[in-house]
């Protein structure tokens, strides 16, 4: 109920069509479809040790957060433990698992 969001922009956020403009560092390299998501620089200050794996591998416009609880997974510890499971055993079929499993999570539930 933010008074400067507009309908439109509520609109786009819970469909999440304000991730496709990622796309577009997908394909500058900078992005892979699946991965962690980026962080925020603000939040690296609060980083402890065993959450820097998230920072050694490409950042994901979708990701097993994204899949696996999005907005009901609200731990950080719990999405970091998520994502350094990926990372761990990392494998073209599981991105593509994760790939199929997003298109319905974003239909379904959108950010909010």
């Amino acid at each position: 109920n933010d008074p400067r969001i507009t309908r439109v922009g509520k609109f786009l956020r819970k469909t999440s069509l304000d991730e496709l403009p990622q796309l577009w560092n997908v394909v500058r390299g900078e992005m892979s479809l699946v991965g962690p998501r980026p962080s925020v620089p603000s939040e690296l200050r609060h980083y402890e040790p065993h959450h820097m794996v998230r920072l050694h591998v490409v950042p994901g416009v979708t990701g097993p957060w994204q899949v696996g609880g999005r907005n009901n997974v609200l731990d950080f510890e719990e999405v970091v433990r998520m994502e350094q499971e990926y990372i761990r055993s990392w494998s073209l079929l599981k991105d593509l698992m994760i790939l199929a499993k997003t298109v319905p999570t974003l239909l379904g539930r959108g950010a909010y």
